[in-house]
């Protein structure tokens, strides 16, 4: 019979510190691992076939969960502690009962060759609105994600955000000139750099139907406040709206990014747009 690991009863353990830190950006690029919390996440950690480096439970979760527990892989550090030193460790108030360390090393990488589907978001700043992006974007078939600057893709919130999307989904974080650059190589490679922009921007914005996403493209989405880069919207050679009521100035950046990524499949599966339907006049 195997016997239940010691329980952890101080906030002052050291391994509940290393995991506190991991809190933070320093802290995942000081040990190279990433915090995932809850049920769920564990879940899609074994799904997609990652191997965690610690996994840190209540006894209660330990209790209820003795499936999950067989699915673990050999040689997993399997650590028991208290609710208060789980709810200490956590970033959410109400933990569900586990926590688990990732090494980030074992995270989809960007492939070298050339990708078909491209999402490119510039300094997107909110945790929610990221996490949400990238789990629709794994639903509609992106290849890869370049991130502008913004918000730390393996941050807590971001991972729940995503539930578990961030852990299949090659993700890449540039500075702003490096994003400007892949771009810029990627037009020159063939894909078509589609910015995506409010409906009353200058500048020859068609209606998000109109545009064959059947060919390879990058999809370019801005911050939340100030929307795209003007250099990153000189760059792209189609530029897009979503035709909406004026009762609202603009739409959520995330409501607007699952409207776009998911035409591509809505046209590849043989449903195309009005333009691409009908002849021109």
């Amino acid at each position: 019979m195997t016997s239940e690991p010691e329980l952890i009863r101080s906030v002052r353990n050291p391994l509940i510190q290393a995991v506190r830190r991991l809190h933070r950006s320093s802290g995942r690029r000081e040990q190279g691992r990433i915090l995932l919390e809850g049920t769920h996440l564990l879940q899609e950690t074994l799904r997609l076939g990652l191997k965690p480096e610690l996994l840190l439970a209540t006894p209660a979760w330990l209790e209820g969960h003795g499936a999950l527990r067989q699915r673990l892989p050999p040689g997993v550090p399997l650590r028991s502690c208290t609710e208060e030193v789980l709810r200490a460790a956590a970033t959410t108030l109400h933990p569900d009962g586990v926590l688990l360390a990732l090494p980030a090393a074992g995270l989809p990488a960007p492939a070298e060759a050339r990708a078909d589907f491209v999402l490119a978001l510039d300094r997107l700043q909110d945790p929610g609105n990221l996490g949400t992006l990238l789990r629709t974007a794994l639903a509609a078939g992106v290849q890869q994600v370049w991130l502008g600057d913004g918000a730390d893709p393996l941050q807590p919130k971001v991972l729940r955000a995503s539930s578990g999307a961030a852990l299949a989904l090659p993700v890449e974080r540039l500075e702003a000139a490096a994003l400007h650059a892949r771009l810029a190589t990627a037009r020159s490679a063939g894909l078509q750099l589609v910015a995506a922009v409010v409906p009353e921007a200058e500048g020859g914005a068609r209606p998000y139907w109109e545009l064959d996403w059947r060919r390879p493209t990058a999809l370019l989405l801005g911050n939340e406040g100030a929307g795209l880069d003007p250099e990153l919207t000189r760059l792209a050679d189609r530029r897009v709206t979503i035709p909406h009521s004026p009762a609202v100035e603009s739409l959520n950046v995330a409501a607007a990014a699952a409207l776009l990524l998911l035409e591509r499949s809505r046209q590849a599966h043989g449903r195309p747009g009005p333009a691409l339907h009908r002849p021109a006049p």
